[in-house]
């Protein structure tokens, strides 16, 4: 299992090359428990809204305007096939993907172990969004870095 589960943390990393953030690219692969890969999402601002770099620049604005790539991934899957699902990600779910990522019954995450700057900034979002994940019963799992 661990060898599907690294194939898809890199296949989530070269999608999340696809993000136009100069800062923080994010990918995320679905796979279902054939190891069929579901959906792709990356980290970007919605379609139809201004794709500037300037926007990018602007972190306040950044933040407000992106779409994560967990959410891209469950949006742009077919929603009848995600129950039971895993979900791979670049990096800790955010609690705003936790709740959709509960909701629409993805069953496992695993994702790649954050680095010592993301739990300083994100590290109450991501221990709340591991709490929703254990009252949900959705296993979380961290990888090292290759």
């Amino acid at each position: 299992m661990i060898k599907w589960s690294n194939r898809f943390l890199q296949l989530a990393a070269l999608v999340a090359t696809w993000s136009k953030d100069p800062s923080t690219q994010v990918g995320s692969v679905i796979a279902d428990d054939k190891n069929r890969v579901l959906s792709v999402g990356f980290n970007g601002f919605p379609r139809k809204v201004l794709d500037s770099k300037v926007l990018y620049e602007d972190r306040d604005s950044k933040l407000n305007r992106t779409i994560h790539s967990e959410i891209n991934a469950i949006l742009f899957a077919d929603s009848d096939k995600l129950p039971g699902s895993t979900l791979y990600v670049t990096a800790p779910p955010c609690v705003r993907c936790a709740v959709q990522i509960i909701q629409c019954g993805i069953e496992k995450v695993v994702c790649y172990a954050p680095s010592p700057k993301m739990v300083e900034r994100w590290g109450d979002q991501m221990a709340l969004a591991q709490e929703l994940f254990r009252e949900a019963e959705v296993i979380y799992l961290e990888h090292a870095h290759e």
